[in-house]
């Protein structure tokens, strides 16, 4: 195990407050005696970019229906759910929040299999590259993985207990690297962020070598103060209203990051054994309102086709995705790079039931919902569905 970490953990990872705090009330939960015992129980208008085609079936484009099922873990069979995202433990009242399973259009997506997913990685490294989704979607991970095998969190610096989990039986390592922007960027004591598209952030960059596989994402930025520079030219900002200093656009800013991202990945030399696998963006649901501003979500079902908007701004951001994605791999055809995607868009679009809302840990924000981030258990499950039936496609071509 140390020998996997110190390959790894050649540099510290900054400190990321919030995030970091999600993890501390999570690693208090898994060795408390004390765990909870929550039981589970139109045409659409705008461009749409096809994704990648799984055996004629687009599993990223159907519907959501009922499932008397359920979700296959509680906040008992996994006490590591952090408590920002422990809907039923804070009060939600609305069980049926997991009683719904996503139906692609023409085909089945099968249900996720832990022990299939644990042979699949066996010996091998994964890792989280992103913002507070990515952990999101870790924690999602961690939770269907525990009901086969539980993973010991590795330790090896304290200023970041929250990064690493291990399953020793199959020797697979996940990793949680937070990088805001994909790209350089800084805080200053102002509270505005520094973005600097043509430089890529160093805290993922310089762990990739001897990564399997790595799920990479952002875009869900929060709307505070950005100055966006390129070489050593501040070009303008996202959310500023001062004088002389261009606004703009969230896309311009998205297709960079993604670009200079994409590019370093491409030009890894010692990234031979890594697939790529893109993201894409998952929708808010404030309403009157955004989010963390004003906004709310109280929504206890989800949308049907004809009642989700496709041509506003979370399908603008996957589009663009997307389009830096195939331009990757399109250009690194020859080169033996391995890419895939993970079109999670279309189905968050319709699950407006799925965030916290007030039913959230956060102490010093009880009065303010969250639209953006997603209940465990709940329908970001779904994306470890689509996770496991990328990586089983990626295993049959290479046996």
């Amino acid at each position: 195990m140390k020998s996997i970490l110190q390959h790894h953990w050649e540099r510290q990872v900054p400190k990321l407050c919030s995030i970091g705090l999600i993890f501390t009330l999570s690693m208090f939960v898994l060795f408390s005696s004390n765990s909870s015992t929550i039981i589970r129980k139109g045409t659409p208008r705008g461009k749409y970019i096809e994704t990648p085609n799984r055996g004629g079936c687009d599993l990223f484009k159907g519907r959501w229906i009922p499932d008397s099922e359920g979700s296959p873990y509680t906040n008992s069979s996994c006490p590591t759910i952090p408590q920002l995202w422990n809907c039923l433990r804070h009060g939600r009242k609305d069980r049926d929040l997991v009683n719904w399973r996503w139906k692609p259009d023409g085909c089945e997506l099968s249900r996720f299999e832990p022990k299939t997913f644990l042979r699949i990685v066996q010996g091998k490294v994964l890792a989280f590259i992103g913002d507070s989704l990515a952990q999101n979607h870790m924690e999602s991970l961690i939770c269907l993985l525990s009901q086969e095998e539980r993973p010991t969190p590795a330790l090896e610096d304290v200023e970041d207990p929250f990064i690493t989990w291990y399953f020793p039986i199959h020797n697979f390592t996940i990793m949680k690297i937070w990088s805001r922007f994909l790209v350089k960027s800084r805080e200053s004591s102002t509270k505005a962020y520094h973005a600097y598209l043509d430089k890529v952030d160093e805290d993922w960059s310089q762990k990739l070598q001897g990564i399997n596989y790595a799920i990479v994402d952002t875009g869900n930025w929060p709307p505070h103060k950005t100055y966006i520079y390129k070489g050593n030219d501040r070009i303008g900002c996202l959310h500023c209203r001062e004088p002389n200093i261009t606004n703009l656009p969230h896309g311009f800013v998205l297709r960079e990051v993604y670009r200079t991202a994409l590019k370093y990945i491409s030009t890894c030399n010692d990234c031979r054994d890594l697939t790529t696998i893109l993201r894409t963006i998952s929708s808010a649901h404030p309403k009157k309102g955004s989010w963390g501003s004003g906004g709310y979500c109280r929504r206890t079902r989800p949308l049907r086709e004809e009642e989700i908007s496709i041509g506003g701004s979370p399908w603008e951001s996957r589009n663009i995705q997307l389009k830096e994605f195939r331009r990757a791999k399109t250009e690194n055809r020859d080169k033996g790079k391995k890419y895939d995607v993970i079109d999670v868009t279309r189905a968050m679009l319709m699950r407006p039931d799925g965030h916290p809302g007030l039913q959230h840990g956060e102490k010093w924000r009880k009065a303010v919902d969250d639209c953006l981030h997603w209940c465990l258990p709940g329908p970001i499950d779904v994306w470890n569905d689509f996770l496991l039936a990328v990586l089983r496609k990626g295993a049959a071509i290479n046996t």
